[in-house]
């Protein structure tokens, strides 16, 4: 049995979603985030030594990052669902954006969320001080690099309906992750992102994810 190791408001709504798409029996082992830091609590060192979500065990296996556990269980339980044919354009669209996800645009929404919060964090007399810091570094490099990217995003969906082409796939559930995020930090509209998002969402299957795992709200 397939046991997702489900850090609430974390990428591993992603690996539920993935699950509930292939029609896979799986089990949801619940971990809180610690309401005042908002991280994941000491118990996931147990599963994995850095201690994050998502992560996956499977028998004797245990894996994790996204990416990582999306090849896994569609190398091992895909039979060619929700990936493009090998050798076409198609898949070669469909490996990009399952890098792209979290190698590019995740960096940049983590470090506006980061950085957001150095400022309220910070004892009261160095706060001015943290707060310039803090948007200097947002404004001459996070917001620009972060526009120049959701633009791009944007006009590539302006290409099919989903990430790889015509067909929904793996890629799309990778994807969601940070267009979703993107949402709920602002940053300007971008009106084929966000019907993507209002796609995804109407998905069964992303609705049966959000049942099995819980209330599920990206910090802004």
């Amino acid at each position: 049995m397939i046991v997702v190791h489900h850090l609430n408001n974390s990428r591993s709504q992603r690996v539920l979603w993935l699950l509930e798409e292939l029609g896979l029996p799986y089990e949801v082992k619940r971990y809180e985030r610690n309401r005042k830091t908002m991280l994941a609590p000491p118990e996931l060192r147990a599963v994995h030594p850095l201690g994050k979500s998502p992560v996956i065990s499977d028998g004797e296996l245990t894996i994790a990052e996204t990416g990582a556990i999306i090849e896994y269980l569609l190398e091992r339980y895909g039979e060619g669902r929700l990936q493009p044919a090998a050798g076409t354009p198609e898949r070669l669209r469909y490996r990009y954006w399952l890098h792209y996800a979290e190698g590019s645009l995740m960096p940049l929404l983590v470090m506006k969320l980061v950085l957001s919060q150095i400022a309220p964090r910070a004892p009261a007399l160095v706060r001015p001080l943290a707060r310039r810091i803090g948007d200097g570094v947002l404004q001459g490099f996070v917001e620009p690099n972060l526009k120049t990217h959701l633009a791009y995003v944007d006009a590539e969906l302006g290409r099919s309906a989903w990430f790889a082409g015509d067909a929904f796939s793996a890629a799309d559930v990778q994807m969601s992750f940070p267009c979703e995020a993107a949402g709920a930090r602002g940053g300007g509209h971008y009106p084929r992102i966000a019907a993507f998002v209002e796609r995804i969402r109407a998905r069964p299957a992303y609705r049966r994810a959000l049942e099995r795992g819980g209330p599920y709200a990206l910090p802004g």
